[in-house]
């Protein structure tokens, strides 16, 4: 085998593409050096680590040809190979440049360190031959050839820096160092064509001239080829020069530095200089005076144009006028946070800029793209110009500190900031490298092959493939954080607190505390004070979440209730890493629960029980989970235990974190009266299987148990101070009743202990014989007793009666055993409706309390829920038996079944539904807020007025609660009237 296919070999093993071409540029190049072209030399071994193995050697031949001597020395030095490859690889236009400036190769064997700012600009300053002349420096002659030998000093700085660029083994961790570079290049440029300019304008020393760097420039993150933003300032140099005068000289050297820097000649271009920024845009002056800045940025100037003076920094001219430009605008800077609809614009900015791309582009934008560069930016600039109001380490100009300094202070977590900035370095690179391979300002990613691979291999992958998945990855993970940050409502709610409010003394506070309307403000100040305390992490993070906190509590309806609870809950979740993370980064977790704290002290009751319930606060979907998923739940974790009572609190405690989604859902108006009633008895019937379940495994040849719901249960509607009556059913089975009455007894004790978990009563008193009967039977001895002595009222209880629990073909038996008893043909006998009538009566007189206006019992009152329900119940009684859709457990059904059977009118149902919908909603609020069940309107003026806030009846309206409740009596009492008593 002869050694030309060896050397072809090699070369595929390196990357080439092209073995023909990649075999002569080999030959040529060893030819010119002296090397043997029938092998690879140690130099070409570089070509693996390069972004374009094929343009590398084609730029290296050529290169060769017109300077021998220099590439011979260059390849013979491994490290000035190394650069030289990897740089011609990845650019064609600067390997170009290299073959027509052959001496710039001298910048490939420089020290790969990066020159100071002073070092960058005194040699360019020597290129165009600039001196001192009073106060300014001058060039020597005009613009011509200086300015042409300013644009190859450009391209020759900018070999130098790529050839470093290139050289790390990660660009990525050098990219700030590069950007900053790149930056202060720039620098050295505006600052020697303004030397230019000012040799080709006599007067030039009759005006001060302030360049200030925005944007990238500003914040020292250049890229190659990026627009150098900039805008103007200017006054006279000497009391007796105009200030009209002053601006005309200093326009036209502002002029003639964008037209040095912009132009394009033979020997190439430099940067654009933009001027857009200014005041008014491209349609305002080019430069103005210090005093009409002032007036401009105080009187006109957008929100936006405040966020982009952030990144304002001194460039070139007179910088002690440009930092007190800074200076002066720096003030209105950090207060633009508070401005109306400052973080509505920014948002809605942001999205415009997406809109606006092209719909082949929208894929490929680095810079503008959805999850691109810009994302990154804007979430840091938002963040700080909200939270640097009161907070002067967030006042950095640059992406990357300001991503740092948001995580050191606690405004954004360190797992979101390492993330945005992981792909805004690659995000950096990427636009590097697609800039530096022509010299052009493009921020899309390549849409050919050998453009991808080479952007591949420009930051260690291979294929165009494996970039493509490597950028779309990335966008994405910044698309993700983006959005939890950027449209966090802590965000909006800190941007709405005037700055000095963020910065107050604890008198101040105070005051503030009163303004937002807490009641109790040396109560509130020691809470902020504990919470705010110390230097740790966790503190920095309630420091910041506090303003919000308090804005969103006192939009509650008891902030002083819901200060001390935040104060509770965090003392005890602070330490827990996700909680405060949480609170921050997901979405609307703060907000909520400042809602839910200042709402209610049931919900807070299950927080300080188990503060970690929190975390249902964070889920996207407040929907409560039907019981088919609960069930299962419940089983997993039931299962992971061998011990019974472990099981059971395992099951109790996926109980109370449903209960509290219940609870949330109920106070965020997620859901209503109806689906409440469902999601308890949901909650109800799958806590109790699981838990039936978990008991049985502890007993020896268990029998199956059914439960069947009764009372509210039964009728899904429990509300949240129900208990679950119940009765018990087991199978025949030998010694079947003794062990089920052990299982039933263990399950009720287990359940009904108080603990993290709210207790959750089974009442078996609906059961044949009540107290003293049996607690479980089986269904020959239900359908015993119900065939031979049972009551009307019992008939009436089994109305509700439907499958609870556990067995299902034990409830489904005896509820076909209990149909005939409930569901009569013959209905009801006059004696019979007398009989519940005088029932009805009788508990209305016995169980409302001594001293309690009957109009404010919710259950017993006239017009109340047992009022209406018993309606209900005496028309299923006395027609279900011959009408089958009268058959159901549900109140609201029934009436619907009636109406629909013609037993009640239009009218009828209408007050009916809506009374008994609007009691139990009334009788859950009062619970969710007062944390214990009552069946009475309270009389407590806080505490109606709370419960009103959480009807959504606004403050004040306690008054306008009672009224509304009073006729909804009225009218649905009427109708039980007419239909209950027949009068």
């Amino acid at each position: 085998m002869d050694r030309k296919p060896k050397v072809t070999v090699d070369l595929l093993r390196l990357g080439v593409m092209d073995t023909d071409a990649a075999l002569a540029h080999h030959q040529r190049i060893a030819e010119t050096i002296g090397t043997d072209p029938d092998r690879l030399a140690g130099w070409q071994l570089h070509l693996e680590t390069s972004c374009d193995p094929d343009l590398a050697l084609d730029a290296l031949a050529d290169l060769s040809q017109q300077s021998p001597r220099r590439v011979a020395d260059l390849l013979h030095d491994d490290d000035s190979a190394r650069r030289l490859v990897r740089l011609l690889g990845a650019s064609s236009e600067l390997g170009r440049h290299l073959i027509v400036h052959p001496d710039d190769l001298a910048e490939i064997s420089r020290d790969p360190v990066r020159l100071g700012h002073d070092e960058i600009r005194d040699d360019l300053l020597e290129v165009v031959g600039a001196a001192q002349v009073g106060e300014f420096l001058v060039a020597e002659s005009p613009t011509g050839p200086a300015a042409d030998r300013l644009r190859l000093a450009n391209r020759r700085h900018l070999v130098r820096i790529a050839a470093r660029d290139v050289d790390a083994d990660d660009p990525t961790q050098i990219i700030e160092d590069i950007a900053g570079e790149l930056t202060d290049l720039a620098d050295g440029i505006v600052t020697a064509a303004l030397a230019l300019a000012r040799a080709d304008c006599p007067d030039h020393a009759d005006a001060r001239l302030a360049i200030i760097a925005m944007g990238k420039c500003g914040a020292q993150e250049l890229n190659y080829l990026s627009d150098v933003d900039v805008i103007h300032v200017a006054e006279p140099a000497r009391e007796d020069v105009s200030g009209a005068r002053a601006i005309d000289i200093a326009t036209k050297l502002a002029a003639s530095v964008a037209r040095i820097c912009s132009a394009h000649s033979a020997a190439g271009s430099i940067w654009q200089i933009d001027a857009a920024l200014r005041p008014e845009g491209n349609a305002g002056p080019l430069v103005r005076t210090m005093d009409s800045m002032r007036t401009y940025y105080e009187k006109w100037a957008k929100n936006w144009e405040f966020q982009a003076l952030l990144k304002a920094r001194p460039m070139a001219g007179d910088l002690d006028l440009g930092h007190r430009f800074v200076e002066m605008v720096a003030p209105m800077v950090w207060q633009v946070g508070e401005a109306e609809g400052f973080v509505p614009e920014t948002r809605a900015m942001r999205t415009r800029v997406v809109s606006l791309i092209g719909a082949k582009d929208k894929g490929r934008e680095i810079k503008l793209g959805a999850g691109g560069l810009r994302d990154v930016e804007f979430t840091a600039q938002l963040l700080q110009l909200v939270h640097g109001r009161q907070d002067e380490s967030l006042r950095v100009r640059a992406t990357l500190p300001a991503m740092r300094a948001l995580a050191g202070g606690g405004y954004i977590s360190r797992g979101v900031a390492e993330r945005l900035e992981e792909a805004y370095r690659l995000e950096r690179v990427l636009e590097h490298r697609v800039q530096m391979f022509r010299l052009r300002r493009t921020h899309l990613l390549p849409d050919d092959e050998p453009g991808l691979r080479r952007l591949a291999r420009a930051v260690g992958l291979h294929t165009a493939d494996e970039v493509r998945g490597v950028w779309t990855a990335t966008s994405k993970a910044v698309l993700r954080a983006h959005g939890q940050v950027f449209y966090s409502p802590v965000v909006e709610a800190v941007a709405r607190i005037p700055t000095e409010d963020l910065r107050m003394s604890p008198e101040a506070a105070k005051v503030r505390l009163g303004a937002l309307g807490f009641h109790d403000e040396e109560a509130g100040l020691r809470h902020i004070e504990a919470l705010t305390s110390g230097t740790s992490r966790a503190v920095r993070i309630q420091t910041a979440l506090m303003p919000a906190m308090l804005a969103w509590l006192a939009d509650g309806p008891s902030p002083d209730h819901g200060l001390l609870a935040f104060r509770q809950v965090s003392e005890a979740l602070g330490k827990s890493p996700w909680y405060l993370r949480a609170m921050r980064d997901e979405g609307a977790m703060a907000q909520r629960l400042a809602m839910v704290l200042s709402t209610s002290r049931y919900a807070v009751d299950v927080l300080t029980r188990a503060p970690e319930t929190a975390q249902v606060l964070a889920d996207d979907d407040l929907t409560p989970l039907d019981r088919d998923d609960l069930t299962r739940q419940m089983n997993a974790v039931a299962r992971r235990h061998h011990d019974v009572d472990e099981a059971i609190w395992a099951i109790r405690a996926v109980r109370r974190r449903e209960l509290f989604r219940i609870l949330v859902a109920d106070i965020l108006n997620v859901t209503d009266t109806l689906r409440v009633g469902q999601a308890l008895s949901d909650l109800t019937g799958a806590t109790i299987d699981a838990a039936l379940g978990a008991v049985s495994r502890g007993i020896e040849d268990a029998p199956p148990i059914g439960v069947v719901a009764m009372g509210r249960w039964g009728g899904q509607e429990l509300s949240y101070g129900s208990d679950a009556d119940c009765l018990f059913v087991v199978g025949d089975a030998p010694s079947a009743g003794e062990k089920a009455l052990r299982i039933v007894t263990t399950l009720r004790n287990a359940l009904g202990k108080n603990g993290p978990a709210p207790a959750l009563v089974l009442d078996a008193d609906l059961r044949p014989e009540g107290r003293s009967g049996p607690l479980v039977r089986s269904v020959e001895s239900y359908r015993t007793y119900y065939g031979k002595w049972s009551s009307t009222w019992e008939a009436q209880a089994l109305l509700r009666a439907s499958h609870g629990a556990g067995d299902r073909e034990l409830t489904e038996a005896l509820l076909e055993c209990v149909d005939n008893v409930r569901y009569r043909p013959d209905g009801l006998t006059d004696s019979q409706i007398a009989e519940i009538r005088k029932l009805k009566a009788r508990m209305e007189s016995e169980r409302i309390p001594r001293g309690v206006d009957p109009r404010r019992h919710l259950k017993l009152g006239p017009g109340g829920l047992v009022d209406i329900e018993w309606t209900a119940q005496i028309l299923q009684l006395r027609y279900a038996g011959k009408e089958p859709s009268l058959r159901t457990t549900s109140t609201i059904a029934a009436l619907d079944a009636a109406l629909a059977a013609g037993h009640i009118d239009q009218e009828q149902h209408m007050e009916l539904r809506t009374s008994w919908l609007a009691a139990s909603r009334l009788r859950n609020a009062i619970m969710v807020v007062r944390g214990r069940p009552s069946d009475v309107i309270p009389s407590d003026s806080i505490d109606l007025d709370v419960i009103a806030r959480v009807l959504g009846m606004g403050r004040g309206a306690s008054e306008q609660l009672i009224e509304d409740r009073m006729r909804h009596c009225r009218r649905a009492s009427k109708v039980v009237d007419a239909v209950f008593w027949n009068q």
